[in-house]
């Protein structure tokens, strides 16, 4: 698939000139602008270049540790960790992906995974290191 980096890069400069960026909190899961990235990384789709995302960590108002979110399970891939929404729906957050974002990139919050979710997800990223 043919990437378009023009595109992404004239979006990209609409995102970083928001004033304001949305309330998050640890654990959510959202819409964010994550974009047309490098080789292997995780891309957004469609015009607004688009991805779920799970809040992993949040530093501040303005940053935070996203892992990108994939409805393709893996199984026996400790790369892809299986999680379950609130609405019961399946997705894997892809650990091996998790990288610092601005909050400017957020779209639209879906949902919210469990404290017993986000207690899997951090046993994973701790023993990726």
């Amino acid at each position: 698939m043919e990437k378009n980096l023009t595109k992404w890069n004239k979006r990209k400069i609409q995102i970083d000139s928001r004033k304001e960026r949305p309330f998050f909190k640890e654990r959510e899961i959202w819409w964010l602008a994550l974009g047309e990235n490098v080789g292997s990384e995780q891309n957004g789709k469609g015009r607004s270049f688009r991805r779920p995302v799970l809040v992993y960590k949040k530093f501040n108002t303005e940053l935070f540790w996203a892992i990108p979110l994939s409805e393709k399970i893996k199984e026996n891939n400790p790369y892809y960790m299986p999680i379950i929404l609130e609405d019961g729906s399946s997705e894997s957050a892809i650990t091996s992906q998790m990288r610092p974002l601005d909050a400017k990139r957020l779209l639209k919050r879906m949902g919210i995974i469990s404290k017993e979710e986000h207690q899997r997800i951090r046993k994973a990223v701790i023993d990726l290191c």
